[in-house]
C-alpha cells in the first residue's frame, strides 16, 4: 500500500533540497548510489552529510562537479535556448556553496563514464543538451519505469516552462553546460527516492516564495523567475509571497511539485509516521529547510466521518434503526469520446485522474461515425475535483470537449477497519445495511500484504471474508 508524502515548503523547494529531505525520510542509498552509476553522464559526484540550518539538524545532499563542469550555484544554473558563441559565461546566480555547518560526509563516489554521452561526443554536446539526449540519459539508467516516468515528467514541465519564457519550441530548450549534470542528478534522485519510498500521494498546500530580483546570464530578473511563474501558473499550484529577500522556489523545485503533487489539502487529522529534513545551500531570513513527512490518515475516513456526524443529528438519533440507514449524495460523471488515443496514453491518463482525486474511472468500447472503434472516458468524482480532472483530460488526451452531469446516489454507511490476520493487518471496509455488517477487503492493503510475504492475494482474501462470517 503506497505512502502519502507531505512537502512542507514555508522556505521554498529546490531539487537538492527535496533530495536530502527524501533520504532523510528512509530513501535507499545503496539504490539511488546504483542508479547515479549508471547515467551515462559524467563528471560528477555526490555527497551526502549532516548540517545544522538555524539550529536544526537537517540532511545535506551535494552534487559536486568537476572543474569541466563546475557550477556555483547547485540545482539552478541552466540556460533556456541555444548558447550562443561570444556571450559572456555569467553564473545565474551569485551563491557562496561553502558548507561552514557541515558536520559529517556519509557517503560519496565518482562517476567516470567512458561510454554513451559521458564520452568525448557528449562532452561536446553538453552545451546542447536538450530533452531528447536527457530522456535517453533517462530511459538507458538503471531506474525503475515509475521512476523514469516521474523524472521524464518533471523534466518535460521545465521544458515547457522554458519553451513559453523564451518564446521557442520545447525541443529547442537547452540546459546549459554547467547546470545540467547537477539538474539531472538532482531529478533522477527524486524521482528514484519517491519510488524507492513507494510515495503515490503527494500533498502540498502551498509553495513559499521569496521577494526581490535575481540576476541570471539573461540579465535581472524578478522573483518568481519566468519559469517558476509559468510553472506555478500551468499546473494550478499555489503561491504564497513572503517578506524574505531572495529566490526561495527554484525552476526545477517547482517542476518537482508540478509533477507529484496529488492533493493541496492535508486532511482534518492524521498521524505523522515519518520526518525528513532537507537542507538548502543558501542562506536567508528563513531556516532553508524542506521538511518531508510521511503521514496517514486516522482508521475513519473523511468521508465515513462526515456520515457519523449525519447519523449524530437528533432527528435521526430518536430513530433507533437510523445507524443503519443509507445517506443520500451528489456526485458528477465527466465523460468524452475518445478515438485517436494509444492504448498507453489512455492508462497514464487513468492513473494520473486517480491520483488527482477522481473516485472512479474507466474506458468503455464503442465505435464511432466513420465506424472508428472509440473509447469513452469515464469518470466519478466530487465537485471540488471537477476542474483539476478536466484539466488532466484536456492535457493528457486528444479530447476537445468534456461533457458532464450532476447525479445523486445512495450510500451505505461504512468505516474502515483494520483487522489481524496471520501474516499481519490489512484494511477492510466495513458496510452497515438494515443492521448486518458486509465486510470488503482493501484491494491495496491485501496486495501489498501479499507481496510482502509471498501468499497468494486470494489466500488472503478469503481468510478475511471467511474469518469474518465465522465472527
Amino acid at each position: 500500500m503506497g505512502k502519502t508524502l507531505y512537502l512542507e515548503c514555508y522556505s521554498g523547494i529546490s531539487g537538492d533540497m527535496t533530495v536530502a529531505a527524501l533520504l532523510d525520510l528512509g530513501g535507499d542509498r545503496t539504490v539511488l548510489d546504483k542508479v547515479l552509476r549508471s547515467l551515462p553522464i559524467s563528471g560528477f559526484e555526490t555527497k551526502i552529510s549532516r548540517v545544522v540550518k538555524s539550529g536544526i539538524d537537517a540532511c545535506d545532499f551535494d552534487v559536486v562537479l568537476d572543474k569541466e563542469h563546475e557550477n556555483h550555484d547547485h540545482d539552478m544554473e541552466y540556460l533556456h535556448g541555444h548558447h550562443h558563441e561570444g556571450h559572456e559565461n555569467n553564473h545565474f546566480y551569485d551563491h557562496n556553496h561553502a558548507h561552514e555547518d557541515e558536520v559529517e560526509h556519509f557517503h560519496s563516489h565518482e562517476h567516470n563514464h567512458a561510454h554513451g554521452a559521458g564520452s568525448a561526443q557528449d562532452r561536446h554536446h553538453h552545451e546542447h543538451r536538450g530533452i531528447k539526449e536527457i530522456t535517453y540519459i533517462i530511459e538507458h539508467s538503471a531506474m525503475t519505469e515509475n521512476a523514469k516516468k516521474i523524472a521524464l515528467r518533471i523534466f518535460e514541465i521545465l521544458a515547457e516552462a522554458e519553451s513559453k519564457a523564451h518564446n521557442v519550441p520545447v525541443d529547442q530548450v537547452h540546459f546549459h553546460e554547467v547546470g545540467a549534470v547537477d539538474s539531472i542528478v538532482d531529478i533522477v534522485s527524486v524521482a528514484v527516492c519517491l519510488d524507492n519510498l513507494d510515495v503515490t500521494e503527494v500533498i502540498v498546500p502551498v509553495l513559499c516564495e521569496g521577494r526581490g530580483t535575481v540576476r541570471c546570464q539573461h540579465g535581472i530578473l524578478p522573483i518568481p523567475v519566468p519559469a517558476v511563474a509559468n510553472i506555478v501558473s500551468a499546473n494550478h499550484l499555489y503561491l504564497k509571497m513572503t517578506e524574505v529577500e531572495g529566490e526561495l522556489v527554484t525552476p526545477t523545485g517547482a517542476a518537482i511539485v508540478a509533477a507529484v503533487k496529488t492533493k493541496d489539502k492535508l486532511p482534518e487529522t492524521f498521524e505523522i509516521r515519518k520526518i525528513g529534513i532537507g537542507a538548502g545551500k543558501r542562506q536567508y531570513e528563513c531556516p532553508g529547510i524542506l521538511r518531508a513527512m510521511i503521514i496517514s490518515q486516522s482508521a475513519e475516513t473523511d468521508e465515513a466521518k462526515a456520515q457519523s456526524e449525519e447519523f449524530k443529528n437528533p432527528e435521526i438519533g430518536n430513530n433507533p434503526k437510523a445507524e443503519n440507514q443509507e445517506t443520500k449524495d451528489t456526485i458528477i460523471k465527466m465523460e468524452t469520446n475518445i478515438d485517436d488515443c494509444s492504448g498507453e496514453v489512455l492508462g497514464f491518463v487513468m492513473e494520473r485522474l486517480m491520483k488527482a482525486g477522481a473516485r472512479d474511472v474507466h474506458y468503455v468500447p464503442v465505435f464511432m461515425k466513420k465506424n472508428r472503434p472509440a473509447w469513452v472516458l469515464n469518470v466519478i468524482c466530487k465537485e471540488e475535483d471537477m476542474e483539476t480532472l478536466q484539466n488532466i483530460i484536456f492535457e493528457e488526451t486528444t479530447t476537445i470537449g468534456i461533457r458532464y452531469s450532476i447525479m445523486e446516489r445512495t450510500i451505505l454507511p461504512r468505516e474502515t477497519r483494520t483487522l489481524p490476520t496471520p501474516w499481519g493487518e490489512v484494511q477492510v471496509k466495513v458496510c452497515t445495511l438494515n443492521g448486518k455488517e458486509q465486510l470488503y477487503p482493501e484491494y491495496e492493503s491485501v496486495a501489498q500484504l501479499s507481496r510482502e510475504k509471498e501468499i497468494p492475494f486470494a489466500e488472503i482474501y478469503r481468510y478475511i471474508v471467511l474469518a469474518n462470517k465465522e465472527k
